[in-house]
């Protein structure tokens, strides 16, 4: 590694390969579609990290160097990294240059990063429903998220929703679940036990009919609260399926995923108009191929999900950066490990540090967000 300050800046250049030489068939003509979203967000005392295999399409992260300038943070071997101090609050140019072995640079981009103050919010009252698959399930990220905002001088979080984590922690999540489970998914008879659920948004009509109706549930299952905040985590299994070889299949799928986010975005806005909405964007998979071996048994592949994940974030992030609509992006797929954030055996669900770092991240953005109003 090195690294030196230029009118300020720290330069800090790090190559993911080992010591060896870089892959001599390595070049310029792979494109990498570096993709960043346009800011991220830390709090104090809270690490976050961007991982430098989250953010190029290439199954061989290890024979890029990557070249960060910020003013803050380091570089480690597989990422950059911060936890930062009060003398970190602000608005911080990020940018981004990766270099091929021959040290021709083959990407480049920019981003902000906002590290927001450890009282942001402090003394105000806030609700949050937190919606997703099986990430949300698990509990263990809506459970940081309940933990982080327990800490002293942090505003005081109500926690909607009728599944339970940990203490008051409340949510939606249910393994398998897409967008459109959310919007139409009814069963007459549910079984928890046989994982028979029923969308908790959809209820019968006069007529009989099953109906997305978010008004009722807000009524009958959050005791009419309404949310301040909702969270929403999806996007695996809308897209999981596609085929990897075919851009068109792809994208298809994403179009059908994205008019289904529409049907419950609008339905959340009408019943909670002054919720403001953050999406997080889908994580990457595991590094490893064992992951995906052990769950899918040569039927998916690593680099299969990879692909399809990579397009989704690159259009995750153009259609729901609307800040003016109240409708925000969560940068979930930069701050997540996809070595060290995941068990061997598993392809797409984190172990206990991966989901503490997606808990981390919405952590980040509630604060921003509260610390703006």
């Amino acid at each position: 590694m090195k690294s030196r300050n230029l009118c300020g800046k720290l330069l800090v250049v790090f190559s993911l390969a080992s010591c060896s030489a870089f892959a001599a068939e390595n070049t310029a003509k792979e494109d990498l579609r570096l993709t960043l979203p346009p800011e991220f967000y830390a709090a104090c005392g809270v690490e976050t990290a961007v991982y430098f295999d989250n953010i190029v399409l290439t199954e061989t992260p290890q024979d890029y160097q990557f070249v960060i300038k910020c003013k803050i943070g380091q570089s480690e071997e597989r990422r950059w990294v911060l936890t930062p101090g009060e003398a970190d609050v602000g608005t911080h140019e990020f940018s981004v240059m990766v270099q091929n072995g021959k040290g021709k640079t083959v990407a480049k981009g920019k981003t902000k990063l906002v590290v927001v103050p450890a009282e942001a919010g402090k003394d105000k009252k806030f609700s949050l429903l937190v919606v997703g698959d099986s990430l949300t399930a698990a509990q263990q990220y809506p459970n940081e998220i309940g933990q982080l905002f327990s800490q002293p001088g942090n505003p005081e979080l109500t926690m909607l929703g009728t599944c339970k984590g940990k203490d008051s922690v409340r949510f939606q999540g249910y393994g398998g679940w897409t967008w459109k489970s959310f919007a139409s998914k009814y069963e007459a008879e549910p079984d928890l036990k046989n994982r028979k659920f029923s969308s908790p948004f959809v209820f019968l009509d006069k007529d009989g009919k099953p109906e997305l109706n978010l008004e009722r549930y807000f009524q009958e299952s959050c005791g009419g609260q309404k949310p301040d905040f909702i969270t929403v985590l999806l996007g695996i299994n809308d897209c999981f399926g596609a085929n990897p070889d075919e851009p068109k299949n792809i994208d298809e799928r994403i179009d059908a995923m994205f008019a289904q986010a529409d049907i419950l975005i609008a339905a959340f806005r009408q019943a909670a108009p002054d919720a403001e909405i953050g999406l997080g964007i889908t994580t990457p998979p595991n590094s490893r191929e064992s992951g995906f071996e052990a769950n899918y048994k040569g039927k998916y592949h690593r680099w299969g999900w990879k692909r399809i994940q990579h397009r989704l974030v690159e259009r995750q992030l153009e259609k729901f950066n609307q800040p003016k609509k109240k409708l925000f992006i969560v940068p979930t797929e930069l701050n997540i490990d996809p070595v060290d954030g995941y068990p061997d055996n598993n392809g797409v669900h984190p172990n206990a540090t991966g989901y503490k770092q997606i808990g981390a991240s919405f952590y980040a953005w509630l604060k921003w967000r509260m610390g703006q109003k």
